[in-house]
């Protein structure tokens, strides 16, 4: 009997070793390089983070990512002491062929050492430590963890790609400053760098433009939504909002503090009737117009031949380009119907004086204008594949959704591309076959499971070596037509955000979709305690 209680004291004792050491293999998403190594480390009230001047400030994020689920504050210091008990971290130059978002990570029993050439890294090593923890660190209140273990381990990561996007349109149903700030935190969870935000559209534009006051008091308003898919019938509910320019400010702010880039939207020349019914003028026809209460692509847009068109929208993006710092401003470019430019004196006569073929040149000429502002200032035109038509814009980088075919055209001629297929990267499509649909939300259609997301590779095979370079990355879309809250949001982007994370973070050759599954169960229980509502794993 005596033997039993021992061997059952051993077997308890052993347990959480093993818990912890399984827990090193659930890092979403995957990292480059993962060593599980002897032993654990223990964080306590005691443990101190070792900082300098340069990493200060990722010391105080790393106590505030720690702290509520913990209840305490390890203390911040530039000495390390008796070098025990220590989180150490540290930029060094010397690991410059990781690239700027590149890290280490050594778990040894008295001290933890997160390195990085430059700040992006030395975040993402705090991701991947936090995740070391367990879901319940994920809390928002004291957890009741009588203590905290990281699984020793050595870790060497850094992402395939520079771009690793996630789209929110928030024109077809607004949402608040405070999801959008969830939606950024999801992000830099899954080390994901790119938050495109979809601000402007025919059913509602978000962002204050000072020297346009009737946008927000006109365009950011329609009165009423029509029902599913464009069934005839209406909700008769005004819907809209927008975010003040103190308010984008502030998000710029939050996700820059996760090394987040937010990439703006204003679209154009099409998708434009919101800003119509503002201000009619610049249309071809004169109007009268309402913002748009069904879904689709209207006939109404930017009259290319108006010279106020052009002064308008320059003087939109000095303000947009004030409010977002980052290098690319999206320009969107997609769904412009011709049919009032055929029909318009002052666009055909703008054909004949530019010596332009037809109205997709014309396309063209306007894109470019755009592009020589940008470029003017700064800035660099990013758009969605329809810029191609009537011949890319010289310094214009392609945004390729209607598949690939449009991403490999622009690689092939030089320009730089994001994958972005909705065949693949579509969050408003169903995540389930259709007989399967009947519990689900409605969503856009289509089919694009968590697997199928996994399976994408951004860099396609028609590119040779060279222009393989061209391919920034990946980024899934979220429209949301029949998206009508932040929940649903939740529900259609995750889990498939995190299958997303490892396409563009992880080298095509260590992927595997069982052992990511496998991960995914734990990570979901993160999820879970962050209060997010995702999609049920099968």
């Amino acid at each position: 009997m005596k033997h039993l209680i021992k061997l059952t004291i051993l077997v308890m004792a052993l347990i959480p070793l093993f818990a912890f050491s399984e827990n090193t293999g659930s890092i979403v998403p995957k990292p480059v390089r993962l060593q599980p190594k002897e032993g654990r480390f223990q964080i306590t009230d005691q443990t101190v983070i070792v900082v300098n001047t340069e990493t200060q400030s990722l010391g105080k994020r790393l106590q505030s990512m720690l702290s509520p689920a913990m209840g305490f504050d390890c203390r911040l210091t530039d000495q390390s002491g008796q070098n025990e008990n220590i989180i150490a971290l540290k930029l060094d130059k010397d690991l410059h062929h990781l690239g700027t978002e590149g890290y280490t990570l050594s778990v040894k029993p008295e001290k933890i050492v997160i390195q990085a050439p430059d700040e992006p890294g030395l975040f993402y090593g705090l991701v991947s430590l936090k995740q070391l923890l367990g879901p319940d660190i994920y809390r928002s209140q004291k957890a009741p963890s009588a203590a905290w273990y990281v699984p020793c381990v050595e870790i060497e990561d850094a992402p395939k790609f520079r771009w690793r996007g996630m789209h929110l349109d928030v024109c077809r149903h607004f949402m608040p400053v405070e999801f959008v700030k969830k939606y950024i935190d999801l992000l830099a969870l899954h080390k994901l760098n790119t938050f495109h935000w979809h601000l402007t559209e025919d059913q509602g534009w978000r962002v204050e433009i000072k020297k346009y006051p009737k946008l927000t008091e006109i365009s950011a308003w329609r009165k009423e939504t029509v029902i599913g898919r464009n069934s005839g019938q209406y909700d008769g509910t005004p819907h809209g909002g927008f975010y003040t320019q103190d308010q984008i400010r502030d998000v710029v702010e939050y996700a820059k503090q996760r090394y987040i880039t937010v990439v703006p939207e204003i679209e154009m020349p099409g998708h434009s009737v919101a800003v119509l019914a503002a201000y009619p003028q610049l249309s071809c026809t004169g109007g009268p117009f309402e913002v748009y209460t069904r879904w689709g692509v209207s006939d109404d847009v930017f009259c290319a031949g108006n010279d106020q068109v052009f002064e308008f929208l320059k003087d939109v993006l000095a303000e947009v380009m004030d409010l977002f710092p980052g290098e690319y401003i999206h320009i969107g470019g997609d769904e412009c119907p011709k049919t009032r430019w055929k029909d318009c004196p002052k666009c055909q006569k703008h054909i004949k004086a530019e010596g332009l073929k037809d109205e997709h040149e014309l396309q063209s000429w306007f894109i470019k204008q755009i592009d020589g502002f940008l470029t003017e200032h700064g800035r660099r035109l990013i758009g969605w594949d329809e810029i191609l038509e009537g011949g890319l814009a010289p310094g214009a980088t392609v945004m390729s959704w209607r598949g690939e075919d449009g991403g490999i055209k622009a690689a092939q001629a030089g320009h730089d591309v994001v994958m972005a297929p909705n065949s693949h990267m579509y969050f408003d499509h169903y995540q389930v076959p259709e007989n399967e649909r009947d519990a689900e939300p409605l969503a856009f259609g289509g089919f694009t499971s968590l697997e199928k997301v996994y399976g994408y590779n951004p860099v396609p095979a028609a590119l040779t070596q060279q222009q393989q370079k061209h391919i920034l990355g990946a980024q899934a879309q979220v429209w949301t037509e029949y998206i009508l809250d932040a929940s649903h949001v939740e529900y259609m982007a995750l889990p498939r955000m995190c299958a997303l994370a490892e396409v563009v973070w992880t080298p095509a050759e260590q992927k595997d979709y069982d052992d990511f599954y496998n991960r995914l169960e734990e990570h979901t229980r993160r999820l879970k305690m962050l209060d997010v509502n995702f999609h049920p794993l099968k």
